[in-house]
């Protein structure tokens, strides 16, 4: 599975001083994140779920944010949105989902195959119906935040 993180969202859902410095609460978030790439996690719906790809969507100040050091590219990806963040995870679904170069040539896969983290009912109502998506609490009982 491919998890694609809204990482404002994650970030501004615990109120933990993340405003004093976004692209530091962005970090700590990417590292934690960082250290599921290649693990079986139970899922939003408690099934068991292989993380075999993290894509972090970052936007505004957390956009200076750093992917942490030593990760493989090819599983961990910080995408830095032109503009903002939503419209970026919306446009990374569609590569993925589409075998987009974006993607690294990756091949079509379904929705389904990806896991979106975001409380935003906006865009979730931009997302392909057979996308799944969680809110930011399963992904912070996971990390443990």
């Amino acid at each position: 599975m491919i998890l694609v993180v809204d990482v404002a969202n994650v970030v501004g859902s615990r109120p933990d001083g993340w405003w004093r410095d976004r692209a530091g609460a962005a970090e700590r978030l990417l590292a934690r994140l960082a250290s599921f790439v290649g693990r079986t996690v139970a899922g939003p719906d408690g099934e068991d779920v292989e993380i075999a790809r993290i894509v972090a969507v970052v936007e505004g100040q957390a956009k200076r944010a750093d992917a942490p050091d030593g990760v493989d590219p090819d599983r961990f990806e910080v995408v830095r949105a032109a503009a903002d963040g939503d419209t970026a995870i919306v446009e990374r679904v569609r590569a993925e989902t589409s075998g987009s170069p974006e993607t690294s040539g990756s091949p079509e896969r379904s929705g389904a195959d990806l896991l979106v983290v975001t409380a935003d009912r906006g865009l979730r109502a931009r997302l392909p119906s057979d996308v799944r998506v969680a809110g930011p609490g399963w992904l912070n009982d996971l990390l443990g935040r």
